[in-house]
């Protein structure tokens, strides 16, 4: 299982939201690219950017720091946010982005979806199923559609979709634990191409996530307050087989 650390950009800035809460933001650096040499230089073997301006707005906002991150490291890079259209899955992969993660336009536009997959690679698209509730949340996360997540990942599969991300949005940036009962059901459902996250705060708990079937898991809030050592825990995954 590979361990993702996450990078989340506000304002140019890395940060980390509780509960997806804009209102509720810590930012730990002024130099993202630099935190996301650390995290390599820890053993990730990806990254996860999410543009939280762009979530909000309905576009890219960060592209430019995002150009940086990916110009900047040899490892591959999964990028979420705002992303809506065909034209800004465009703009993202030529940044150099190895997945595009889609999130709300998968609950608006399936058909959408389908056209990407066709035109870019399954490889290169994936959807984010952030949930309350098991409900999906939308625009990011300040809207709650009231559709199960479940029901999403089925029509996403149909739409030629591989990989998944699921975030149970009550557990983010809480340092409590994941939502084993809802993870199992997304393993379930997409075969075990599945990322978690949400509520991972200890290495006991990358442990047991891999034990379920997820094929990775992403580490933001419990890696920045050293919570988590990265390097350990990225050692602890690779010694299980995974």
């Amino acid at each position: 299982m590979n361990v993702i650390p996450a990078i989340d950009l506000r304002g140019g800035r890395c940060v980390r939201l509780y509960q997806g809460d804009y209102a509720r933001e810590t930012v730990y650096s002024d130099d993202p690219v630099e935190v996301a040499a650390r995290w390599i230089e820890a053993g990730a073997s990806w990254l996860h950017v999410v543009d939280l301006d762009g979530a909000k707005q309905g576009e890219p906002v960060n592209s430019e720091v995002i150009g940086a991150i990916v110009a900047s490291v040899d490892v591959p890079v999964q990028v979420g946010g705002g992303i809506r259209d065909m034209e800004s899955i465009r703009q993202v992969l030529e940044l150099g982005v190895s997945r595009a993660m889609l999130g709300t336009i998968a609950v608006q536009d399936p058909e959408l979806v389908r056209r990407a997959c066709a035109e870019f690679d399954s490889e290169s698209v994936m959807v984010s199923v952030d949930a309350r509730d098991g409900l999906v949340s939308v625009a990011g996360w300040t809207s709650d559609s009231q559709l199960p997540a479940s029901q999403l990942v089925e029509t996403m599969r149909d739409a030629g979709v591989e990989t998944f991300q699921y975030t149970d949005i009550s557990r983010d940036g809480t340092l409590t634990e994941p939502n084993y009962s809802a993870i199992i059901d997304m393993v379930k459902h997409t075969d075990g191409h599945l990322i978690a996250a949400g509520g991972i705060s200890k290495l006991d708990h990358l442990i047991k996530l891999a034990e379920l079937g997820a094929s990775g898991a992403v580490v933001g809030t419990a890696i920045y307050t050293g919570n988590i050592d990265l390097a350990e825990a990225v050692e602890a995954l690779s010694e299980r087989g995974g």
